[in-house]
């Protein structure tokens, strides 16, 4: 909830400072409060990976151009010229000091977002997030972390086998170090779909409990209406100048999905091992990234053009203080969490 909130405000404002900001935010939460566990280790691939979507975004407008006017020259590249079927489309030409800034703010804001997931994965057990899903969800749970623990095991994987050809005098670099450590790679994935499956096997995964056939029913329409409905609200909010139809779609999505997973916790028969407490400390982490995300929405409602500098003409963003400050709230988990402390081996299976 900390990161969707840092990314909730990234998501409402194009300004350079702010999108940096949030950055900077996100990689001292990790700093502080990761631990040595191997997904703490993926932070730095998804930087890698945004830096990578921001050069090829500024890139493809260098090199396709843009919809955004400009009147401030760069340079031009040779054009490829195109059939006239295909007007409106080019390759090369002028290069315009405006393209360039709307590519750029662009392509920031994309970059933040999959820092902000990168700090999730880096910050949250998947086992740990397994535990604490409601009964109802259980199933799309596990596929949920697979899914999430996948990015950073396989980084993990990576950084071990690279470790492994440096010990053994070979290189770590270069596309046949790359190729060889592929198979590997897809190898140790194999091998631990394998044993997660082993394991849900051994712990009863899938036995259910019978319930009348109303029930189900009744459970899969609140379920699904009330996810639909939190979708809707939620992109209501992220999207300017939505009305008031938001907050009462949001109240009534929560409570049809709340009693849908109420009614679907009947049906399964499982019972938690040392379950995590819910405390002040949860409360403060999840609680500054929705202070994040309802302040930066609410400001930049009240004052747009400092969340969107303007490109066309070209000006200097400004960073808005108001703005800054609830940004800066988002580094209470830095304090307020516990310290890291060494992954526990049920965590890291």
């Amino acid at each position: 909830m900390w990161a969707i909130g840092l990314a909730a405000a990234a998501s409402r404002t194009s300004n350079p400072l702010l999108l940096l900001l949030v950055v900077a935010v996100a990689g001292y939460v990790v700093t502080t409060r990761r631990t040595d566990a191997p997904w703490s280790r993926s932070y730095g691939a998804f930087v890698r990976i945004g830096l990578a979507v921001l050069a090829v975004r500024v890139l493809f407008a260098i090199l396709l151009g843009s919809p955004v006017p400009g009147s401030h020259l760069l340079f031009t590249l040779p054009q490829l010229p195109l059939p006239s079927w295909a007007q409106g489309v080019r390759v090369g030409g002028r290069v315009t000091l405006e393209a360039v800034l709307f590519a750029t703010y662009d392509g920031l804001r994309l970059a933040t977002l999959l820092i902000c997931v990168g700090a999730a994965n880096a910050l949250a057990s998947p086992a740990r997030l397994l535990r604490v899903l409601p009964a109802a969800l259980y199933e799309v749970g596990v596929a949920a972390v697979v899914a999430t623990s996948f990015a950073p095991n396989l980084v993990a994987d990576v950084q071990r086998l690279r470790a492994a050809r440096r010990l053994r005098g070979r290189a770590d670099r270069g596309l046949r170090s790359v190729l060889s450590v592929g198979l590997p790679v897809l190898e140790s994935a194999l091998e631990r779909s394998v044993a997660l499956a082993a394991a849900m096997d051994t712990r009863g995964f899938g036995r259910t409990a019978p319930v009348p056939r109303s029930v189900a029913r009744t459970t899969a329409a609140l379920t699904l209406g009330g996810l639909l409905g939190i979708c809707a609200a939620v992109y209501g909010l992220l999207t300017a100048g939505s009305g008031g139809w938001v907050l009462p779609v949001l109240l009534l999505g929560l409570g049809a999905a709340g009693g849908g997973l109420l009614l679907g916790s009947r049906r399964t028969v499982r019972t938690r091992y040392r379950p995590d407490p819910w405390a002040r400390a949860e409360w403060l982490v999840a609680g500054s990234g929705l202070a994040v995300a309802a302040a930066t929405i609410w400001l930049s409602g009240r004052d747009p053009a400092a969340f969107a500098p303007s490109v066309v003409p070209p000006t200097a963003p400004a960073l808005p203080l108001a703005a800054a400050a609830a940004v800066l709230l988002g580094l209470l988990p830095a304090f307020a969490a516990p310290s890291p402390t060494p992954a526990r081996k049920s965590d890291q299976s």
